[in-house]
Order: structure tokens, then sequence, then C-alpha cells
């Protein structure tokens, strides 16, 4: 059984990619999509996406990273997967998940699960352009308007000869909506000799077993969630072994959104240092009963020394309260 971290457009970067893997459990990474178009994108962009390729394209826990394409024109997807591998890309990964309005307008992403033509004809191309060491996989939804296309567009892929197909259980309208549709991934998994793996609500440990009870799949990709516990995917492999594991407190949490914060300053401006912290605190929400009251006072500040000294100050807060509690017994 496999936990793959899934591609977040704007948010997994390659140093989110470092602390959710030093976290534990993660076994695979997949970039944030490269968009390809006509022409020939830089060597720099790949870099800029997937810095990992410097270092045999893994993270410097030693997990792979997976470099994700996306696009609908057969020749510059074929030789940008090529050029990937290349570069030391591990997997080439292909996104015909994204929902992004500006991304299905120019024929990217989620639309294309209306033309399982045209999703073969890519990935075969992008396969047959990869060195066949090198594994070519994708990543889609279970349709667009709906989810009467899923075993389709799964059939075609395998068909082109992906060696594994992430699956999110919902459509493209479907959103990021509860629920997710666990046991139509399933449908999938039956009508395919690729390994699927499941995606999608998945935040706990207990829908983890439910979504591998209703979708058959050993191996399960997360986003989401995994932004809300960073130590989920180490819980997960805890409960399958049945052995113990003490949560991530809300201090180590902390830890991990400060020395984010430090790195990101490095080389942006401040302010949009904040905002990505800010944007992985709101997902913390879900996961931490401390991080609401943390959010309150850190959703205005904009200066990076400030969100962080507001943060420690909500970690210290936590550690009083527990050793308080510790010592009424």
């Amino acid at each position: 059984m496999q936990i793959f971290l899934a591609p977040m457009e704007g948010l997994v970067d390659a140093y989110v990619r470092d602390y959710l893997t030093r976290a534990g459990g993660v076994d695979r990474c997949v970039t944030e999509f490269i968009r390809v178009t006509q022409g020939e994108l830089p060597a720099r962009v790949f870099h800029k996406f997937a810095p990992e390729l410097l270092a045999e394209g893994n993270t410097p826990s030693g997990v792979p990273v997976a470099v994700q394409l996306l696009g609908s024109d057969v020749a510059s997807m074929a030789h940008h997967g090529a050029m990937a591998a290349s570069l030391g890309a591990p997997q080439v990964d292909i996104n015909f998940g994204c929902p992004a309005k500006t991304v299905n307008r120019h024929k990217g992403g989620a639309v294309l699960l209306r033309e399982p033509d045209l999703m073969y004809r890519l990935t075969a191309a992008v396969r047959q352009a990869v060195p066949p060491h090198i594994p070519v996989t994708a990543k889609m939804r279970l349709g667009y308007e709906d989810r009467s296309m899923a075993i389709a567009c799964g059939e075609a892929l395998d068909a082109a000869g992906v060696s594994e197909i992430a699956v999110h259980a919902r459509s493209k309208v479907d959103g990021y909506k509860p629920p997710a549709y666990w046991d139509e991934v399933a449908r999938v998994r039956e009508r395919v000799k690729a390994r699927v793996i499941a995606n999608g609500e998945i935040w706990t440990v207990d829908q983890y077993w439910r979504c591998r009870e209703q979708s058959g799949c050993d191996d399960i990709m997360i986003g989401r969630g995994l932004m809300a516990r960073p130590d989920l995917a180490r819980r997960i492999k805890a409960s399958q072994l049945g052995e113990p594991l003490v949560p991530m407190s809300w201090a180590e949490a902390v830890a991990l959104l400060v020395e984010y914060c430090q790195s990101l300053e490095a080389f942006i401006e401040t302010r949009y240092a904040t905002g990505r912290i800010k944007q992985w605190l709101n997902y913390m929400r879900q996961g931490f009963d401390e991080a609401e009251a943390a959010w309150e006072a850190c959703k205005r500040i904009r200066e990076g020394r400030a969100l962080c000294e507001t943060l420690e100050a909500s970690a210290a807060q936590s550690r009083g309260h527990a050793a308080f509690a510790g010592g009424c017994g």
C-alpha cells in the first residue's frame, strides 16, 4: 500500500513537499502541473516546478517526485514528456483532472474528459516518447458534466499504456463538494489493468478505511487532508499495522508553518509568503482545534515576522494548556 501526495496548484510546492514528506508516511509526490502549449519550454521551467530534478528526482527525505504535464497538443505533450524524462523525472504524469475554468477554457485538465479519444492519443504519444523504464501515469476525475464517462476515460488511459491512474472521486461539476464517490472509482478499477489510486475527501484515518472498502483500492492520493493534518499519512500507516502513534501537536504544526514562511521569504516578497502561510493555516482549521483561534489572530497580518510571532504565541499557549491539564490529576 502506498500513499501519494496530490498536486495542488498554487499550494503544494517543493517546500511543502519537503515538509510533508519529512512528516512521514508519504511514498510519492506529484508536482503542480506544468502547462504545455506549442513551442518548447526551457529547462528552467521544469526546475522551477520540480527543483527535485536537481537531486535525482527526490525530496530531501528521499521521496520520489513525478513531473506533471497539462496540455492538449499531442506533439508538444510528447516532446515535453521526453524532456521531463531527460531532465531526470522518475515518473511523468498527465493532468486530466484540473477543474479550474481558465485551464478548461484553454482545453486543459478536466475538460479533456469529454474526449476519451484525445486522452488516448495524448497519453499514447507521451508513453511512446518517454523511455520505457520511466512510468507514465495520469490523474483524472470521474467525468466532466457528470460521472457517466468514467469508465470510458479510464479505459482510454489504460489502452494508451499508463501504469497508474489516480482517480479523483468526483466530476468536474461536482468540484470539491462532499461526498466523494469512492464506489464509482471501484467501477473504473474493475475495468482497467493499470493500478488505480483513489483520491478525494480523505481527511481522517476513518475516511481512509471507508475509501479503501468502497473503492477496493489499496493505494490512495491525499491533498487537502495532508495540508490539514501533516501527520495523516503516518497515522494511516500506523493504523494498518495496529500500532499506537502520538498525533502531531499544534506546536509541531506551527513549527512547520514558521519554517515554511522563513523559506519563502528568502525568495519572494513577504506579503506573498504570508499569503501562502495563511492558505495552509486555513486548511489546518479542519485538522487542529487550535488553528481556529490562530486563524482569527493571523488572517489580517501581512508581515512575515509578525505572522510567525503570532503563530509561535499560539503554540506556546497550547503547550501551557497541555501542561496545566497534565498537572491537574
